[in-house]
């Protein structure tokens, strides 16, 4: 890990002139060798951010099906140090396979890079491995190759088995940009506003504040963003406050909050009622200040702690709680590629048991009556319908209630969304303490 960390700090070094390839392989190789999230990476401020994302998003986005095909092409594998060159491979069989950058561009420009690494060895290698790929182009782009770790095709395999070519599908594919327009404006107006802008969307039925743009755009682009007017967010998870069913009245904890979207929404939508923002990162429960004072909204009360303890609560019981549950992210794997590379199968072991500890502990502090709306972006059952099934059977005072929604798909409990065009992949369960 050391050696790898020196060969890291190397290649940062190397990189200084901030071309655009250059700059890829540099958040492409940390994500695949240092094992960092894409969030984490930080863009110079003077490069083409948007072309250099797009060619680290596709590479991470395939990249399973690239290392199989570049790694069948090498006669052995590349030394610990020499992982950059491989990398940097992998980002030239992306641009020949799946961009619209020519050829010869994808290919020059990418052996270029060889030149900052100081490894004039690899020129000719990185050179004739992209020259087998594009003569093979044809035969590997109709090979059928689902892109994701062995251990998570099997699980969604075997939990949607009808179901898991379209999920895979949509996965390698590039989501939407969704917002949630303020409950305050008017949707169709809005719309208008954002069309006169150059800007055009269209509306969904199941998410009335949603507007799912036609190309994504820079948030300041978007009208009156700066002033609380919408807020970026996808439709399946604007639907847990219309499901929570916010009053005024009602004192609501929202646990694991940050950066919030959701805490934002039920304000909107119950301008009077009491809200505690839990979070136990301080940096990120500092952004749910800061949404929530851009989008006018004054009465969140954010706490520092954890959802599976109670140091943190005065006792006072909820008449409702929004759980949306850390997890495995499986459900939101378009927008966020990395996670076929960093999430693990011990990492869902160890989220069912935080999962399970924060529903018994937050379960204690809900009125008899009340309501807990779990939700997670997850897709795996046993982080969905199978954990609050053992919820339920472990409680007397614990009833589901259905959610009647033309969304998403009815699971034995909860309801369930898969990817699609314009959704997440998302789940809910309504649960109503009966004493």
């Amino acid at each position: 890990m050391l050696h790898l960390l020196f060969c890291y700090k190397q290649l940062k070094q190397r990189l200084a002139n901030n071309t655009t390839r250059t700059v890829a392989l540099e958040a492409i190789y940390s994500v695949i060798i240092n094992k960092k999230s894409l969030s984490a990476f930080n863009y110079p401020e003077d490069s083409n951010t948007a072309l250099i994302k797009s060619l680290v998003f596709g590479t991470i986005r395939f990249y399973h099906q690239l290392n199989d095909i570049v790694s069948k092409q090498l006669k052995h594998s590349l030394k610990k140090e020499d992982l950059d060159i491989h990398c940097l491979m992998l980002l030239g069989a992306y641009q020949l396979l799946y961009s619209k950058i020519t050829t010869h561009a994808s290919v020059f420009e990418t052996v270029n890079v060889v030149n900052t690494l100081n490894k004039p060895w690899a020129k000719a290698l990185v050179n004739a491995i992209l020259r087998q790929i594009e003569r093979d182009k044809k035969i590997l782009q109709q090979q059928v190759h689902y892109s994701h770790p062995s251990w998570l095709v099997k699980k969604v395999k075997h939990d949607y088995p009808n179901d898991f070519k379209t999920i895979f599908k949509h996965n390698n594919t590039q989501a939407p940009m969704a917002i949630r327009v303020h409950a305050s404006l008017n949707l169709d107006h809005y719309q208008q506003q954002l069309q006169e802008e150059g800007i055009s969307s269209q509306k969904l039925t199941i998410a009335p504040q949603a507007l799912v743009l036609d190309k994504a755009t820079a948030v300041f682009n978007l009208t009156k963003f700066e002033q609380g007017a919408c807020y970026v967010q996808d439709a399946s998870a604007q639907l847990s406050v219309s499901l929570l069913n916010p009053k005024n009245t009602d004192l609501i904890l929202d646990a694991c909050s940050a950066p919030g979207g959701k805490v934002t929404h039920l304000c909107e939508l119950a301008p009077q009622c009491k809200v505690i923002a839990l979070d136990n990162d301080d940096k990120r429960l500092e952004k749910v200040s800061q949404n929530a004072q851009r989008l006018k909204i004054t009465n969140i009360q954010t706490k520092l702690g954890n959802a599976q303890n109670q140091d943190w609560w005065n006792g006072q019981l909820f008449d409702k709680i929004l759980l949306d549950a850390p997890c495995s992210a499986t459900g939101v794997i378009r927008r966020h590629p990395d996670i076929k590379l960093l999430r693990k199968p011990k990492d869902i072991t160890a989220l069912v048991a935080l999962q399970k500890n924060i529903l018994e502990n937050l379960w204690q502090m809900l009125k008899p009556g009340g309501i807990l709306l779990y939700a997670t972006c997850s897709i795996l059952k046993i982080e969905n319908e199978q954990q609050i099934s053992h919820f339920l059977n472990a409680r007397y005072d614990a009833k589901e209630v259905k959610i009647k929604l033309d969304w998403g798909i009815d699971a034995t409990i909860g309801r369930q969304q898969l990817p699609a065009y314009n959704f997440d992949g998302f789940y809910y369960a309504k649960i109503i303490k009966l004493t």
